[in-house]
């Protein structure tokens, strides 16, 4: 057993003792998310982690690094902290496999006022889930008991992750050309992108987060709020492995207007077909109660859409049909044409 404890520390406001309990509590958690690529157990310097190469002629490593945002003040408001840790994954993992990268492992920092265990725990299961849903290794991490800093009943929650891809495979989306075909990857819900407006326009720390809404058919504003950003990784590595895929969009923060042309080559843009989106009923709910302009919802949100795709016209159906067998009921929203705008919502 560890016996480093400092009184001297903790009359300033950090247990010592508490991180290595919590550490204790969060090891069957990270146990889930191990890979055979792991060479460390938790608690070392370092996370190590052996890149396997075979198949690959030039391997490139692929990073990502996000946090959860002003999501966790639902969490905090709501008392439930086992699905931001999903986020905190999902922000990462997306970024990376909109090059074709493979997530290979994970690691937290976790930053709050008064280190409970527990609550780490939970924290950290999330976390796990989220890592366990993309394949990656929880190889590592931190968590920083900062008295003064944050109050007692917060934190904050970032990671970064690091994947591989062979380099003739990272998606070049100079082959994209006019009347390929844009693919909608259904989101969960707000994800984890635009809370500083969603708390605005809810006054989320005066407002009812749970009882059942009708509007969102009976499930309360703060669990529609708090689900989990969706992780598209599995599916994605499966669509690669069987279509040719000219460009990925992790629609995130700055929605539809700011995400989809970062992965359109000059002189070419997407048209969106407006009435083929699936919005959800959260979104609607949010453009209603701030009376928020359908240009700014589009320009905040994923709108029901957090993953767009493109392929070519003639592997469209296979697309489709490849990620519906994974688990996506994924569908057409637009078309790529010659333009110099890069979105048009039509």
């Amino acid at each position: 057993m560890n016996n480093s404890q400092s009184k001297s520390y903790a009359d300033a406001g950090v247990d010592i003792t508490a991180g290595y309990k919590a550490v204790e509590l969060m090891k069957k958690h990270i146990a889930r998310t191990m890979t055979s690529g792991v060479c460390s157990d938790v608690g070392g310097f370092g996370g190590l982690f052996e890149l396997d190469t075979k198949g690959m002629e030039r391997p490139v490593l692929v990073s990502g690094t996000d946090g959860v945002g002003t999501k966790l003040k639902l969490a905090f408001l709501m008392n439930k902290h086992d699905t931001v840790g999903i986020d905190c994954v999902a922000m990462c993992v997306n970024d990376i496999i909109c090059c074709g990268a493979k997530p290979l492992f994970f690691l937290d920092y976790i930053a709050c006022g008064k280190n409970i265990p527990e609550r780490i725990e939970k924290i950290v299961a999330g976390v796990a889930e989220g890592c366990v849903q993309s394949g990656a290794a929880l190889i590592g991490g931190e968590t920083a008991e900062m008295p003064g800093f944050y109050p007692e009943d917060e934190y904050d929650l970032a990671g970064f992750s690091v994947g591989v891809v062979d380099r003739k495979k990272i998606l070049d989306n100079k082959t994209m050309t006019e009347g390929d075909v844009v693919i909608a990857l259904p989101s969960s819900g707000v994800h984890s992108n635009g809370f500083s407006l969603v708390r605005k326009v809810f006054d989320v720390e005066n407002a009812d987060l749970t009882s059942p809404r009708e509007e969102l058919s009976g499930v309360s504003l703060g669990d529609a709020l708090l689900a989990p950003t969706k992780i598209y990784v599995k599916p994605m590595l499966a669509l690669f492995e069987n279509v040719k895929v000219k460009g990925v969009s992790h629609i995130t923060g700055g929605g539809f207007y700011e995400n989809i042309p970062r992965s359109i080559p000059d002189g070419f843009g997407a048209e969106i077909e407006k009435e083929k989106i699936r919005i959800l009923p959260i979104f609607d709910l949010i453009a209603k109660t701030g009376n928020i302009p359908e240009r700014d919802m589009f320009n905040t949100f994923n709108m029901g859409v957090g993953m767009s795709v493109v392929v070519s016209k003639e592997e469209s159906e296979k697309a489709l049909e490849i990620l519906k067998a994974n688990g996506e009921d994924a569908y057409v929203i637009g078309k790529i044409v010659k333009s110099e705008q890069k979105v048009t919502i039509v």
